[in-house]
């Protein structure tokens, strides 16, 4: 076997190249330093008190170590409250803690003083890595563009950034390697792995002149691709794109709790002062050092850190459960409104049927033009509607040139074809024009395309479309879910559209709907009490109903661009099923986000009450802070492992 050439070599990924990072060892060690050398010096100071108790003026020897191993991991958040005093926020958890602490120190309880600022540490430490790895997760999952492609520029073989890549260019795709940009596949079929993009485990075949998609990995053989959108306008770029834009579109949960945390702080630290100096008016043997202990006590167990943590990264968890499985929330605020959907609408076309039509079979009318298949057939090679697809694959020929050409939405086109009217489109458009001979049509079941030359009936093509394998499944699980309303609307054919509903058990179907049409249905739904719609579309024609439902769901596989930017949840996948899926997960990512706020209100109040009557110590407040907040956590990044 001959060596490989210098031409092969050169495209040898760059990207073998990256610098090392740093060992696993040492970043632990750079993240936990403060706290191992705090914990040990706080040991030390213990010992030597008990070993070797020294007190000048009541005052411990020890102290300038216990005051070491507090500043190890006070400073931090000590700085920090400072500074969001100065910027006019005083109530803080940093606020608390701070004056919790320092106040342990005033009334000589050192170690207990030390012990709250180092948990506290740890516990937002973990709760860093916690947050961290959630969105990390959601990020690592999605972000995986090579940061290189190979592309072919005057027959050499170059790497180059994809930012830099044109429409039109050809890029080659070794197996193994990620596509990284959006483009049509040439000469030869190919196997991909699209989990990535659709969550989907199988293998997807790709014929040549079928679109691949940045992110999907080669399965085998060397593939040519031809770029059909820059890196911005990528479909990866645009996920990415949604699933960060998602972070920061608050579901009503979260953005309670943190207005509740503002108005919640400044409460307990007013009522922390209050259990210092009231009891002065009211106790007989009052002792300031014992209530100011409790007043501490009191604030240490105030910190609203578990809920402001833990309940933000319980939807993180959810929106990267979703993400895994091929569903892409475009914010948390839609994982609680999905919970609250009691009626599906559903589009057919490409939602529910595969969308990939094809020509059963053709019917010729009496003094039809000759070339009539022909003229039909140029005028479908303007639009990329799935069912202008079948009619070019089924028509043999090349399409002749058209001029003047008229689209009617949800209807069909009209051009000038070799100096004659072409009318292509459906009964609706036949009629609109006053084309006669449509009665002597038998077709009720199935969709027809009529052609009209010159304003004659020419002829009609019969154009079959599969229900998707799991759409009985979709109906079936919204049921069990308590979801009955359940409604089909389609542009198709009413017989046709009231077939697919018969199979399905739609509790109603309602076809030959212009994209008007199908909104002034949704709206007048939308005025029944009690109703929550979501609509569930893949077409431009369904961009309209998307945003005026209550949440809009597209299909992301087949679905156009429009209906994707203006839908809520995108379904990568294309399957009907991920819809009842997108709803458990919304479900369960509510569930355990009420629980962490239960359980935290519920271990607050209790040793909060406990801490006021003296029944409860600085450790029974750093499990009330702390140890809530890591169970809190631990609840939330359970919904993990429920969908992984």
């Amino acid at each position: 076997m001959e060596a490989s050439s210098p031409a092969v070599s050169c495209c040898e990924s760059p990207q073998a190249k990256k610098p090392k990072e740093p060992g696993k060892w040492s970043g632990l060690w750079s993240m936990w330093r403060s706290s191992i050398l705090s914990l040990a010096s706080l040991l030390l100071a213990i010992l030597g008190e008990y070993h070797l108790p020294a007190h000048v003026a009541g005052i411990s020897l020890w102290l300038p170590v216990y005051l070491l191993s507090y500043g190890l991991v006070g400073y931090p958040v000590l700085k920090k409250g400072w500074e969001l005093i100065r910027q006019g926020e005083v109530f803080t958890e940093f606020f608390l803690m701070g004056i919790a602490t320092i106040g342990a120190f005033a009334i000589g309880e050192y170690p207990e003083a030390v012990v709250v600022m180092l948990f506290y540490t740890i516990g937002e430490q973990l709760q860093h890595q916690a947050v961290s790895k959630a969105k990390g997760n959601i990020q690592a999952l999605l972000d995986i563009r090579p940061d290189q492609a190979r592309i072919v520029r005057e027959g050499e073989r170059l790497w180059v950034k994809p930012e830099n890549v044109k429409i039109g260019e050809i890029l080659e795709v070794q197996a193994g390697e990620r596509v990284p940009l959006d483009g049509t596949l040439l000469h030869r079929a190919g196997s991909f792995n699209t989990s990535a993009i659709s969550g989907e485990s199988m293998p997807a075949i790709i014929q040549p002149g079928e679109e691949v998609l940045a992110g999907m990995v080669n399965l085998e053989n060397l593939l040519t691709i031809q770029v059909s959108r820059t890196f911005q306008d990528s479909s990866l770029s645009k996920i990415i794109r949604t699933v960060q834009q998602a972070m920061s579109k608050k579901a009503k949960t979260e953005q309670f709790i943190r207005k509740f945390a503002r108005i919640y702080t400044p409460i307990v630290t007013y009522l922390a002062l209050a259990l210092v100096v009231l009891p002065y008016f009211f106790v007989t043997d009052y002792q300031f050092r014992d209530w100011l202990y409790r007043a501490l006590v009191f604030l240490v167990i105030s910190c609203p850190c578990a809920l402001v943590i833990s309940i933000p990264l319980g939807y993180f968890g959810g929106i990267g459960a979703a993400s895994r499985k091929g569903i892409l929330f475009k914010g948390s605020n839609y994982l609680d409104l999905i919970t609250k959907v009691n009626t599906v609408i559903f589009d057919k076309t490409g939602t529910l049927t595969r969308g990939v039509f094809s020509v059963s079979k053709m019917e010729e009318m009496a003094g039809a033009d000759k070339d009539w298949e022909l003229l039909a057939a140029s005028l479908e090679a303007k639009s990329n509607h799935p069912i202008a697809r079948a009619l070019l694959e089924y028509v043999e020929g090349e399409p002749y040139p058209v001029s003047d050409l008229k689209e009617y939405a949800g209807k069909g086109l009209l051009g000038l074809v070799q100096g004659k009217q072409v009318l292509v489109g459906n009964q609706l458009l036949m009629e609109s024009h006053n084309i006669k001979g449509l009665s002597q049509v038998n077709g009720a079941e199935e969709t027809l395309i009529f052609c009209a030359v010159n304003d004659v009936l020419c002829g009609y093509f019969v154009l079959a479309d599969q229900v998707k394998e799991d759409a009985a499944a979709a109906f079936d699980a919204l049921k069990k879910m308590g979801i009955h309303e359940l409604i089909i609307l389609s542009g198709d054919k009413r017989e046709v559209v009231e077939a697919v509903g018969e199979a399905l058990s739609a509790r109603q179907a309602i076809g030959g709907l212009l994209p008007e049409d199908k909104l002034v249905i949704l709206e007048k739904l939308k005025q029944e009490p009690g109703k929550l719609i979501a609509f569930v579309g893949d077409g431009i024609n369904d961009a309209p109903a998307l945003a005026a439902a209550d949440l809009g769901i597209a299909m992301g596989g087949m679905g156009s661009d429009l209906a994707i930017e203006t839908a809520d949840v995108v379904i990568q996948t294309d399957q009907p099923s991920r819809v009842a899926l997108a709803i458990r997960i919304g479900k369960t990512t509510r569930r355990i986000v009420w629980q962490n706020i239960a359980l935290a209100f519920g271990v607050k109040f209790l040793v909060l009450s406990l801490g006021a009557a003296g029944l409860a110590g600085m450790w029974e407040a750093v499990f009330a802070d702390v140890g809530v907040a890591l169970l809190a956590i631990l609840n939330a990044i359970r919904i993990n492992t429920i969908y992984n």
